[in-house]
């Protein structure tokens, strides 16, 4: 009867094939890049509907909300969150679509982050 020899027992040196196998490293993953939602100012948008959008949209509470929609007030526009590009994609065609259905004329955007 044959008695069964594992290849490499534990007080067995490894040969340099397998020690080259052991350390190599994993290549490292690039994270994806970022898109900034941007909300625009304009003449006509109610500022109580910006507010009731920036918090059913994106989760912001009520003093934030209107924290931003006065930076957008002011400055004429202003980033709202940052997220991966179908995120960021998705915001942006809801929060168009409400406002559209709505009937105000609300700009939303999306840009690569730097």
């Amino acid at each position: 009867m044959t008695r069964f020899t594992p290849p490499f027992l534990a007080d067995d040196p490894p040969s340099s094939e397998e020690t080259d196998i052991l350390t190599q490293t994993k290549p490292k993953t690039q994270r994806p890049p970022m898109y900034k939602v941007m909300l625009l100012n304009d003449d006509y948008t109610p500022m109580e509907f910006v507010v009731l959008v920036l918090e059913r949209f994106f989760g912001i509470t009520h003093s934030q909300a209107v924290e931003i929609m006065l930076t957008v007030h002011k400055k004429g526009l202003a980033v709202v969150g940052v997220f991966s590009f179908e995120i960021a994609e998705t915001k942006v065609a809801q929060v168009m679509d409400f406002a559209r259905r709505n009937q105000h004329p609300l700009q939303c955007t999306m840009e690569k982050e730097d």
